[in-house]
């Protein structure tokens, strides 16, 4: 039997591929959603969260691509490999691979959490 994730972490990546992080923010994040990376907790809550989205895209100076090398789907959880190459404003030029971390809730997502390779 298809996991019901699938269709989500599936239309979620898709939105991220063509530019529509916040968009895809909207839909897919529970409002008391959670964000940790390098076990620190970087926003609580939707409203803290999209300013925090916001904030970071905002300082993007080129986007020159991402692509999903894999995901895995579980009871309740997904898991996104990406390749992510842009230039930031504070951070200059970045190429890594991440590991996004999804717990769902109520088909909403209420915690992520990240593992970079830089």
């Amino acid at each position: 039997m298809d996991n019901p994730l699938q269709a989500k972490i599936d239309e979620m990546n898709g939105m991220i591929l063509q530019g529509q992080l916040l968009e895809a923010f909207e839909k897919f994040y529970h409002q008391d959603c959670v964000m940790v990376d390098k076990n620190q907790i970087l926003a609580e809550g939707k409203d803290a969260n999209r300013e925090r989205e916001k904030e970071f895209l905002s300082k993007v100076t080129e986007f020159r691509g991402a692509e999903v090398k894999s995901v895995a789907i579980g009871d309740g959880v997904t898991m996104v490999e990406w390749h992510f190459d842009y230039d930031h404003a504070d951070w200059g030029t970045m190429k890594y691979d991440q590991v996004a971390v999804q717990h769902w809730q109520d088909g909403e997502i209420i915690h992520e959490r990240f593992y970079s390779l830089y």
